[in-house]
């Protein structure tokens, strides 16, 4: 399994000294959550870098079918089971150790959002984990599961009356002894912790669970106000709270900061029976054009063309920290992506691209703009959320639970589409959907 870091090529960058003189932060090993890639802990890597944490000592692990099962003791193409992805974690963690030569005594942090938290658990417990590890933080974890039943889906990883569940809770303070333990959680806006079903599809129907649910009882236990499930792990709150808990001092800012000049890489991805997975796929071509940050319009010819070979890279690719890009994403079966960022401040190799299937409307409209934010949800009532100017119709009241809109238009003629979530604005192009296209405007905060 490819271990995913910071490029060594670095133009610049400033920050605080996060450790007395002669003395080396600790590793840290990222892990992410159901579905997801290494890619979307790409700004608490900025932050940390930012502060002066040394960005050979930050790294994320890829699982290869991030999904769960329905039921972790049935096979289900295309989805892990909790042994699985622990397995995974175990090989990614000896791996890091070896890549550094790192001794016996020198163990590493980890920090986890949602599943990867049971993930982080389980290795642990049970795979032998407790051994390397110093501290964890767990970010909306479901640590009592996101409903608790004795006769539905009793073998789900979701489920607190689980077996799996019941065993990572059944140690005293329901954490190992030896490991500091830092919760990060919502007050109420967290969509997996909440006493009635609704967001579950059960509206009516008691959870077992409550707001509280990630909080372990020997842990340190934060309550991060207004977040959503995904903003525990990604959002600068978050940031801030893990950052003290493994330095044992507040970071000196909270900005991203600027350097002269981003290497950007990262993996092309895939799916499989359906599901998404983080394998690297072969023969993809990844083209990237500079844009118009107003219009999306391309400026000039691609400034970076590449095929993908067995391990997925795409890169590495010198941008320009000032200007927007539009990445098109050709992956064999599957649909050309044309993907729209904000400038990227800070080189990074956790810009992943995973091409995704039409969705069942998707062929028969003239093209179809998604606005996706993969670090948390819209809010309405929240958050300022616009798509071609107007507030989608597509996500709900309540508890931020939606982390993708969609926008159907004609084909022509073709015209800038904006998206917003409140202060990040992106100028996107809509691409006929019967040429095999659609558009992406992905957010990064």
């Amino acid at each position: 399994m490819a271990i995913l870091s910071r490029r060594a090529v670095l133009a610049g960058g400033v920050g605080v000294v996060v450790a007395a003189a002669g003395a080396v932060p600790p590793v840290i090993l990222f892990v992410h959550g159901n579905g997801d890639t290494a890619g979307l802990w790409i700004t608490v890597f900025w932050r940390f870098e930012s502060n002066g944490y040394p960005h050979d000592r930050l790294y994320a692990v890829d699982l290869r079918n991030p999904t769960a099962r329905n039921l972790d003791d049935q096979p289900m193409p295309g989805r892990s089971s909790s042994a699985e992805v622990m397995h995974q974690l175990a090989d990614e963690v000896a791996a890091v150790r070896a890549r550094l030569g790192l001794g016996a005594e020198e163990k590493i942090v980890l920090v986890a959002q949602s599943r990867g938290g049971n993930t982080v658990r389980n290795y642990l417990k049970n795979g032998g984990g407790a051994a390397f590890v110093s501290a964890v933080v767990l970010c909306g974890t479901v640590d009592h599961g996101v409903f608790v039943s004795d006769t539905r889906a009793v073998t789900s990883e979701f489920n607190g009356a689980s077996p799996l569940m019941r065993d990572l809770n059944s140690t005293q303070g329901e954490v190992i002894a030896g490991i500091r333990f830092l919760t990060l959680r919502s007050d109420h806006n967290d969509k997996y912790a909440q006493p009635d079903g609704r967001y579950l599809g059960m509206p009516g129907t008691p959870t077992g669970v409550g707001f509280d649910a990630p909080a372990l009882a020997g842990a340190t236990n934060l309550v991060l106000p207004g977040v959503d499930h995904r903003e525990t792990g990604f959002s600068p709150q978050a940031f801030a709270a893990m950052y003290r808990f493994i330095t044992g001092e507040p970071p000196a800012t909270m900005a991203i900061v600027p350097e002269a000049q981003a290497v950007l890489n990262g993996k092309v991805s895939g799916w499989e029976a359906g599901q998404p997975t983080n394998i690297a796929v072969a023969g993809a071509e990844v083209t990237v054009f500079r844009t118009m940050a107003d219009t999306g319009e391309r400026v000039g010819d691609p400034v970076h063309h590449a095929i993908t070979r067995a391990d997925g890279l795409w890169g590495p690719f010198a941008a320009d920290p000032r200007a927007t890009y539009e990445f098109v994403a050709a992956s064999p079966g599957l649909p050309t992506r044309h993907i729209y960022r904000s400038p990227f401040p800070r080189s990074s190799d956790l810009v992943a691209i995973r091409p995704m299937p039409f969705g069942p409307a998707d062929q028969a409209a003239g093209a179809v703009v998604y606005m996706t934010r993969p670090r948390g949800y819209f809010g309405l009532g929240r958050d300022l959320v616009t798509l071609d100017g107007a507030v989608p119709t597509d996500i709900a009241d309540g508890v931020p639970s939606v982390a993708t809109t969609r926008l159907a238009l004609p084909a022509t003629p073709q015209r800038a589409v904006i998206g917003r979530f409140r202060d990040e604005i992106i100028a996107a192009r809509q691409w006929p959907a019967a040429g095999g296209a659609l558009s992406v405007i992905e957010l990064t905060f």
